[in-house]
C-alpha cells in the first residue's frame, strides 16, 4: 500500500471507514441475512461486534476462519481491496502479511497524516 493516505471520506476515522467497508462487503458477498448469521456467529463465539473491527481486527480475522475456513482469507481481501479503494490507495499484496497487519499499517498511516 503506497502511503498517499487521506481520511477526508466522510468519516474522520480509518476504524470507521473499515466498519463501514467491511459491513458492506459482507452484505454484497452475503447479502443481509448471510450477514447476520455471520455477525451473530462472531458475537456468540468470539465476544466480537463488527463494530471493534478497527480495534480487535485480529480477532475478526480469527473468527472468519473458524466459520469460514480457507474462504475468510477471500473476504478478507475483498474488504481491505474495497477499503483501499476507498482511501485512494492501491491494493498491495504483501507476504506474511495477515489481516490486522493491513489494518494496522493503514492506521499508523492516518496517525502518522495527523
Amino acid at each position: 500500500m503506497t502511503r498517499q493516505f487521506n481520511t477526508t471520506e466522510k468519516t474522520g476515522s480509518v476504524y470507521d471507514l473499515l466498519f463501514s467497508t467491511a459491513d458492506k462487503t459482507m452484505k454484497h458477498v452475503f447479502r443481509k441475512e448471510g450477514s447476520k448469521v455471520i455477525y451473530d456467529y462472531l458475537e456468540n463465539n468470539s465476544h466480537f461486534k463488527l463494530e471493534e473491527i478497527g480495534e480487535k481486527p485480529e480477532v475478526f480475522s480469527a473468527g472468519l476462519d473458524k466459520l469460514l475456513g480457507s474462504g475468510a482469507s477471500v473476504i478478507e481481501k475483498l474488504i481491505l481491496k474495497n477499503l483501499c479503494r476507498r482511501l485512494r490507495l492501491e491494493y498491495e499484496e504483501k507476504e506474511g502479511y495477515g489481516f490486522s497487519d493491513y489494518v494496522k499499517e493503514l492506521n499508523k498511516s492516518a496517525l502518522a497524516k495527523g
